[in-house]
C-alpha cells in the first residue's frame, strides 16, 4: 500500500514503514499538514526501494511487523549507510524503545526519537519541523566521515597519515559542576585527511593498537597537547592573573586518552614524565584516560603501571565508565583519581529515568570510592541541573563547548572571563 504526495512544499520527505495502515496514514496527514512529503508502505522490501531511491530525509520505523522486525529494518538501513533522521514508533514499553534507540543509535543511525504510541500529533510536528542533526552516541566534527561508511583504513595509510603530520588535536573544556568554573580539557585527537575529510578516533585508533603503531601517535599527543598546554597556562597565568586565579580554582588539567597497550611501553612512559619537566607543567595538571574495559583487560598488570604513574604525581581516570561489565573488586584495586559517566548515559538522561539512575549510581560510587566524578556529553540545561543535583563534580559537552582548535581556546576562555 502507497501513499504519495505530489505537492513539493518544504522539501523534507517522510518514509513509513508501520504494519498498521490506519497508523500510517494518520502519520502521514500529520506530516503533510505541516507541508513535509510522504511515502507509507507496510511492505519492507518496497520500503527499501523507495529509501534508496527517494532519499527521504526522514524515517518513521514502527518495531512491531510481520515480515521484518524494526530492529531488523534498522539494523539494514545501518549497513546502507542511511544519514535520514530516524523517528522509532512503538507500542511496546519504555524500555524496549530505549533499548532499540541505543542499538540503532551504536549502529551510527540518527535516532531523533523515539514515540510511544498513541503519541500526540503535536509530538511528531515539532520532530519535524526541526533543523539540523541531533546528538547521536557518535562524536560529531564537519566534515567527519559518515558512520555508515564502511570503508576500512590500512596500515599504510595510517604510517603515511603519521609522516605527513595529519594529526591535530582539540580540545573540550570541562568546568567545574556547581560553580562553572573552568577545570580543563580534554585533548581529542583526530585525522585531518589532506582531501578535508576528518576522521573520528574510533576509525583509526583500534588499526593503530593492532599494528603497533599506537606508540608514535601517543607520543605525538603527547608532544603537542603538553606544548600547547604549557604555553596556554603561562600566558593566561601572566596576562590575566587575578581573573584565573579567581575563576580557575585548583588548576587547569589537561586529560589526554591513553591505551593500555602504551602503558606497556616503559621508556615511553619514562619520557612521558620528562615531557613534563621540559615544558614545566606539574604532573599533577595531567590525566591519563583509560577506558574500563581496557584497565580491566590484565587488572595485575595495570596495577602495576597504573601505580607507577600515580606515584609520579599523574592523575587517572577510568573513561566510559558503565559501558562495560568490570568487576566492582577490579575497580577498588586500580588507582584512579577520577570516574567518567560514559556520554551515552548523560546524552539521553532528560528522556530517559533508567539514565538518570545509572548516572546518580555512578557518582555515588565515584565519590564513596573518593574520586571525582566527570559527566562527559552534556547538551542541555536540564541535565545540567540533574548533575548538579546528585553532585557531579566535572561536566563537559556541547552544552558548554564543542571540541576546540587551539587557536580557538583563547577567544573562548577569554569569553568565559568576561574579558572578551
Amino acid at each position: 500500500m502507497r501513499i504519495e504526495k505530489e505537492k513539493p512544499m518544504t522539501g523534507k520527505r517522510l518514509l513509513i514503514i508501520d504494519d498498521d495502515p490506519m497508523i500510517g496514514r494518520t502519520i502521514s496527514a500529520i506530516a503533510e499538514s505541516i507541508s513535509v512529503e510522504t511515502i507509507y508502505t507496510v511492505d519492507a522490501g518496497e520500503f527499501f526501494q523507495h529509501a534508496a531511491d527517494w532519499a527521504p530525509t526522514h524515517i518513521a520505523v514502527d518495531l512491531v511487523m510481520p515480515e521484518m522486525d524494526g530492529i531488523q529494518v534498522l539494523a539494514e538501513l545501518a549497513h546502507r549507510g542511511c544519514n535520514a533522521r530516524i523517528i522509532i514508533t512503538s507500542g511496546q514499553g519504555h524500555r524496549i524503545l530505549e533499548a532499540a534507540k541505543r542499538s540503532a543509535a551504536w549502529r551510527g543511525l540518527n535516532i531523533i526519537a523515539v514515540l510511544g504510541k498513541p503519541f500526540s500529533p503535536a509530538s511528531l510536528r515539532e520532530l519535524l519541523m526541526e533543523s539540523g542533526n541531533t546528538s547521536s552516541v557518535v562524536d560529531r566534527l564537519p566534515g567527519s566521515l559518515e558512520q555508515g561508511a564502511m570503508y576500512e583504513f590500512r596500515e599504510e595509510e595510517l604510517q603515511q597519515a603519521l609522516n605527513e603530520n595529519q594529526f591535530h588535536l582539540v580540545y573540550q573544556p570541562k568546568l567545574e559542576c556547581q560553580s562553572g568554573n573552568l577545570a580543563g580539557f580534554e585533548a581529542l585527537v583526530r585525522w585531518q585527511q589532506p582531501g578535508g575529510a576528518v576522521v573520528p578516533p574510533d576509525r583509526f585508533i583500534p588499526l593503530a593498537e593492532r599494528t603497533g603503531l599506537i606508540d608514535s601517535l601517543t607520543e605525538h599527543v603527547l608532544d603537542e597537547g603538553i606544548a600547547w598546554f604549557s604555553g596556554f597556562t603561562r600566558k593566561l597565568t601572566t596576562t590575566h592573573p587575578e581573573e584565573f586565579e579567581r575563576n580557575v580554582l585548583g588548576g587547569l588539567t589537561l586529560s589526554i586518552n591513553i591505551s593500555v597497550r602504551t602503558l606497556a611501553n616503559s621508556s615511553l612512559m619514562e619520557s612521558i614524565e620528562n615531557r613534563c619537566l621540559m615544558w614545566k607543567v606539574p604532573t599533577s595538571s595531567i590525566i591519563f584516560e583509560l577506558t574500563e574495559t581496557s584497565a580491566m583487560e590484565d587488572p595485575v598488570f595495570s596495577l602495576d603501571l597504573l601505580t607507577r604513574l600515580r606515584l609520579k604525581g599523574f592523575q587517572l581516570s577510568i573513561d566510559d565508565f558503565g559501558t562495560g561489565f568490570s568487576s566492582m573488586l577490579q575497580l577498588v584495586r586500580l588507582p584512579f583519581s577520577e570516574i567518567k559517566v560514559d556520554k551515552s548515559f548523560v546524552m539521553t538522561a532528560s528522556d530517559s529515568a533508567e539514565h538518570r539512575t545509572v548516572i546518580k549510581s555512578i557518582v555515588g560510587l565515584g565519590h564513596n570510592l573518593g574520586l571525582k566524578c566527570t559527566a562527559e556529553g552534556l547538551e542541555d540545561p536540564r541535565t545540567l541541573q540533574y548533575l548538579r543535583d546528585v553532585g557531579c563534580d566535572l561536566v563537559q559537552g556541547y552544552h558548554i563547548s564543542r571540541p576546540l582548535r587551539s587557536d580557538q581556546i583563547e577567544e573562548w576562555v577569554m569569553e568565559k572571563l568576561g574579558l572578551s
